[in-house]
């Protein structure tokens, strides 16, 4: 197991926990309406509403479901661009460049990676001009030596999980 950084909150490798089939049928149901009722679960998937209870508890633990917010579209909040930067960093700094790369409202995912760069992360922006600004803010955080961005055309497969339950 690995042991976060503090600019982490949570790091890919955790040691593993597979969900048994009740779990992931529950899971299946919210991922088709996210405002189903326990009454509703227990009902449909023919489970004890304590079970159900008790599932979604343990579900709610950080490890499976991601903690929730409202998720809106960023098209629909004024940013019409979005592109993937990658960003080389240098390791001696690379807490001091997270905690400033957390500080750019415009970055909305970053992860780290095998490879060349280091980094990459998502960003949007309003029109290219405010993308090349959000770009020299990455630029100038401590630790971050170079970048490089490419635009996202267009959204082919959205961020979805809901195959994996089935499968």
């Amino acid at each position: 197991m690995i042991t976060p950084s503090p600019y982490s909150e949570r790091t890919m490798v955790e040691t593993p926990r597979r969900l048994d089939r009740s779990s992931q049928r529950i899971l299946a149901a919210l991922d088709r309406d996210p405002r189903a009722t326990v009454g509703w679960l227990a009902e449909t998937l023919g489970l004890s509403r304590g079970t159900v209870q008790s599932r979604i508890a343990q579900l709610f633990d950080g490890r499976t479901l991601r903690p929730h917010s409202i998720t809106a579209h960023p098209e629909s909040l004024g940013y019409a661009v979005r592109a993937m930067v990658t960003a080389e960093v240098d390791q001696h700094r690379f807490d001091d460049a997270m905690v400033a790369l957390r500080e750019i409202p415009e970055i909305i995912e970053c992860v780290a990676m095998s490879g060349v760069n280091d980094l990459l992360i998502q960003v949007v922006a309003r029109d290219a001009d405010h993308l090349y600004e959000v770009g020299q803010q990455i630029l100038r955080c401590a630790g971050v030596r170079r970048t490089a961005t490419s635009l996202v055309l267009r959204e082919l497969i959205e961020h979805r999980v809901a195959q994996l339950l089935e499968h």
